[in-house]
């Protein structure tokens, strides 16, 4: 098979042919559809994310079909396809896999981190962490849905009830929580960079009712904030925008060093939270509310080969909605 193999943190992913894995004891082998290319790709790239299985396939957002199973999986079968989520294993025995926080458990392992990834035409899965596809999503479709879409729900479930929501960093993530937002009667404020006029026509497109830079305090104060973006200096500047008692969502894996502000923002009972992973319960919630909004996600396509420059394009902004690797024949 063909896959794109990170060597070392920062040097271009190189193509090279390795054989085809086979699956171990519950885990099933894919053929691999579509990949999305997520943020979190680029700090495991960037060396921000300091434990990688190096040399790595990275990608955590795959749609694929399986093509083979390991002994002992149930309830699966050839042909059938499904999504492989950044969640790639627990323990299943911990105070937090025991109490439903297995997004917190100790030894958790991640795919595209630990475990080898979907840049790549086939990847290996255990059983227990994929969600069926729902059958209204094309394979690239469906792609961004297993990170940008589980992780954008998660952090809105985590501003709970909250009317007024700010996004902050309107990418892949933002544009299909918006739409989730919306459909629940909430009002979504989106933050994008300074100047970012098409991102911000972008997001009133999908219903916000006001879009600005993130520099810029909103026209009216928000019950809640998500910050997409890894920018730390966004946490003082949202507790701005937050009304007492409101709830500030850090919902990256990384973020840049957070300044230091004054007592007085976070005074007032205003809560600051961050969003670590996600649960399966989560990606089984997501993709039954998905279909009903329902959530479409903008995409830009390119092939496994042009995976670097994919990446690239996400680090400079130039990818309006999500990036996804498709698979050729």
């Amino acid at each position: 098979m063909k896959a794109m193999v990170l060597k070392r943190a920062g040097e271009p992913l190189e193509l090279r042919n390795l054989p085809v894995p086979k699956p171990e004891k519950g885990q099933i082998l894919l053929k691999v559809k579509a990949c999305g290319v997520c943020r979190t790709d680029l700090h495991v790239y960037d060396g921000d994310l300091k434990e990688p299985k190096l040399p790595l396939i990275l990608g955590h957002e795959i749609v694929g079909i399986i093509t083979e199973l390991g002994e002992g999986v149930e309830g699966l079968s050839i042909g059938q396809r499904i999504g492989v989520p950044w969640l790639g294993k627990t323990c299943g025995s911990c105070s937090y896999c025991s109490s439903g926080r297995e997004n917190l458990c100790d030894k958790a392992l991640f795919t595209g981190y630990q475990i080898d990834g979907g840049y790549a035409e086939y990847t290996l899965a255990d059983q227990r962490y994929c969600f069926p596809i729902p059958e209204m999503y094309s394979d690239a479709e469906a792609a961004p849905l297993l990170c940008a879409g589980l992780i954008g729900y998660r952090s809105l479930r985590m501003a709970g009830d909250s009317k007024r929501i700010g996004l902050y960093g309107f990418g892949a993530a933002a544009h299909i929580v918006a739409q989730v937002a919306r459909y629940q009667g909430r009002e979504v404020y989106a933050f994008t960079r300074p100047d970012d006029d098409e991102g911000q026509d972008f997001a009133r497109r999908l219903g916000a009712v006001w879009a600005g830079d993130s520099l810029t305090l909103p026209p009216e104060p928000l019950d809640a904030a998500i910050i997409f973006a890894p920018v730390g200096s966004l946490v003082p500047m949202s507790l701005k925008a937050v009304v007492k008692g409101g709830i500030v969502v850090c919902a990256g894996i990384h973020m840049s060093e957070i300044p230091s502000f004054s007592y007085d923002i976070l005074w007032g009972e205003r809560v600051v939270k961050s969003v670590a992973n996600l649960t399966r319960k989560d990606g089984l919630e997501f993709f039954i509310v998905a279909p009903r909004v329902p959530v479409r996600a903008e995409i830009t396509t390119f092939t496994l080969k042009e995976a670097n420059e994919a990446l690239e394009r996400l680090r400079n902004g130039q990818i309006q909605g999500a990036a996804v690797l498709v698979m050729t024949e």
